[in-house]
């Protein structure tokens, strides 16, 4: 195994922790005036996100640096072919981080309401387009020998996609509630239990769906024993949610996400992005992959930075991990006017 191929696992391994970890911060967003009654449970539905959403898209920036240094004509071919929807997430999720701090800095009920709609559709635009993508990437795009896309912007919308992105909201959906119910206490996690177990099997379709057909595509052992692994922990994540096991739930709902994605590239590899015009078009880890000394100079970096950055967030989990109500303490990011008194941790 060469360089190149190592960094094709690294960057598979950053794009899973970042559908992981912000899958659970989207589910929350999206779930947001459907748990939320009042204005202090939305608050306190937001404060549990609320002190990690920022560090979880620090892994989307490094997924997309990585792309970018490691293997610059997949970065240059993905990010111009898939432009507009890319677009529409980067606006996204530029309106959910703005939402986030000015959510809590107005008196009104009306101004905290408008956010809280932006925070809802910030959360659930990116959702559902980086299942899009991802759908678009697995299904592969109309690359010819320069490896320049020779559609347009309609052909982005087909059946793979689509599921895809059936498949995250879903997904992030079913993560955000079984995290909900683990951060929540009284009846916000009981709702959180209830949406659990009506939004799982939803979730589960789609994914049978997209893992079947990414196996039609490019099975092989490997990614036929992961999906599998993928739906019987989305069955998993139901079962145990019914047995009111809040952590167990959660991990396996999480251990979905993971295995999920990771069908999709090992599916695609040597493949980085195939061409649908014929294989001999396809960009894959050697064609796309920057030089030796590049990649050399670029795992001494990752070898130093990368336990600094697992550690931080490591340590932001530990310090935002007590549970929260509906009359929680005073927030930063939430409602700021509910009487103080947290539950334990």
């Amino acid at each position: 195994m060469g360089l190149a191929d190592v960094w094709f696992v690294a960057i598979a391994v950053l794009w899973t922790g970042y559908f992981f970890l912000e899958g659970f911060d989207f589910g929350v967003g999206v779930l947001l005036p459907v748990l939320g009654r009042t204005e202090e449970e939305r608050g306190a539905l937001i404060d549990t996100i609320g002190g990690v959403w920022d560090g979880n898209e620090v892994w989307l920036i490094v997924a997309a640096g990585a792309t970018f240094a490691a293997f610059p004509l997949w970065y240059a071919t993905l990010f111009s072919s898939l432009y507009v929807p890319l677009l529409v997430i980067l606006v996204a999720l530029i309106v959910r981080g703005v939402a986030f701090e000015f959510r809590g800095r107005g008196e009104t009920a009306r101004w905290r309401r408008n956010w809280d709609a932006l925070l809802v559709v910030g959360s659930l635009v990116p959702a559902v387009l980086w299942g899009v993508v991802f759908g678009n990437v697995a299904r592969g795009l109309p690359l010819d020998a320069e490896h320049l896309d020779r559609g347009g912007l309609g052909e982005l919308l087909n059946g793979p996609a689509l599921v895809g992105g059936l498949t995250t909201l879903t997904l992030f959906l079913l993560h955000g509630a079984l995290f909900l119910r683990l951060r929540t206490e009284g009846e916000l996690r009981v709702r959180a239990r209830r949406a659990a177990t009506w939004i799982a099997p939803l979730a589960l379709l789609p994914t049978v769906v997209f893992v079947g057909w990414t196996q039609a595509q490019r099975a092989t052992t490997a990614t036929t024993v992961i999906g599998l692994v993928a739906i019987l922990c989305l069955v998993g994540a139901w079962a145990l949610n019914r047995a009111r096991s809040a952590a167990a739930g959660f991990a396996f709902s999480g251990t979905a996400v993971v295995t999920a994605t990771a069908t999709l590239f090992l599916a695609l590899y040597p493949a980085v992005l195939p061409s649908t015009l014929g294989p001999a078009f396809d960009l894959t880890v050697h064609n796309a992959s920057s030089t030796g000394y590049t990649l050399t100079i670029m795992t001494w970096a990752a070898g130093i930075f990368l336990p600094i950055v697992v550690a931080y967030q490591v340590w932001t989990y530990r310090v935002f991990a007590r549970r929260i109500g509906a009359t929680g303490p005073s927030r930063e990011h939430g409602a700021v006017h509910s009487p103080a008194g947290s539950g334990p941790a």
